[in-house]
């Protein structure tokens, strides 16, 4: 796994990662990956994260069905940031955002406050058990 070698990991051993939509080009989240994750998400050809707050590996999807296939990985000129070029499944539109939306950055800052732009898809009460 010499391709791993060239990533900038930081001190606790993590990447950040942005998944963008491939098609619309819509940025649809951002989240951490460490070693396993990222190798998994390579052998798999889905997305699976690192959460921090739960510290384990987090198979997007694995409660909401909302999975990530995985079309292309990329890594920026400095080697410490991934994107990744998704197709968002379990929903039309797809939702990404554990809110129920498509895209986690639907707060747009406009004329000195926040406004929300995108509505939610689907109420997460009933997406998350």
């Amino acid at each position: 796994m010499s391709w791993l070698k060239h990533i900038r990991w930081d001190a606790k051993g993590l990447v950040p990662v942005i998944a963008q939509e491939q098609g619309s080009n819509d940025v649809l989240m951002f989240a951490w990956m460490n070693r396993e994750a990222l190798q998994k998400t390579a052998e798999l050809g889905r997305a699976v994260y690192f959460s921090r707050s739960r510290n384990k590996l987090w198979f997007k999807g694995e409660e909401s069905g909302h999975v990530q296939i995985v079309h292309e990985i990329r890594m920026d000129c400095d080697n410490d940031v991934l994107l990744l070029k998704v197709t968002q499944l379990g929903h039309e539109p797809g939702i990404a955002c554990h809110t129920g939306r498509h895209s986690c950055f639907f707060n747009l800052y406009e004329n000195g406050a926040w406004k929300v732009t995108e509505p939610v898809l689907k109420d997460p009460q009933t997406i998350y058990k």
